[in-house]
């Protein structure tokens, strides 16, 4: 079972609410807090989808550009032997370091 809805390049991770007895998410990766919930699975894919759709129209009313979840690129520290090692790897595998470390942190991701 999956607990991630994606529409128009957003997710959102879904739970459950047993006191109000609610379905709820809110669109992730973004600055701006943008949630949404249902009482059905199938009112909150509507509701999830109006959620982006609003979020987009709303950015464009303020001209603000919508925000989009990640970039794609990464910076992040690592030990001397750590680099070493994952170069070494991509060198051997016949990648760049980037190409290698996208290839591993997807598997790793699932």
């Amino acid at each position: 079972m999956t607990n991630v809805m994606t529409y128009k390049g957003y997710s959102a991770r879904i739970e459950y609410d047993d006191e109000d007895g609610i379905l709820f998410g809110q669109i992730s990766g973004i600055r701006d807090g943008v949630g949404f919930h249902a009482d059905s699975v199938d009112e909150l894919r509507t509701a999830f989808r109006e959620a982006v759709d609003d979020y987009i129209e709303t950015c464009a009313k303020v001209g603000k550009e919508p925000q989009k979840p990640y970039s794609g690129k990464m910076m992040f520290r690592v030990s001397p032997e750590v680099h070493r090692r994952a170069a070494q790897a991509a060198e051997l595998a016949g990648k760049s370091l980037n190409e290698w470390a996208g290839e591993v942190l997807a598997k790793a991701a699932g």
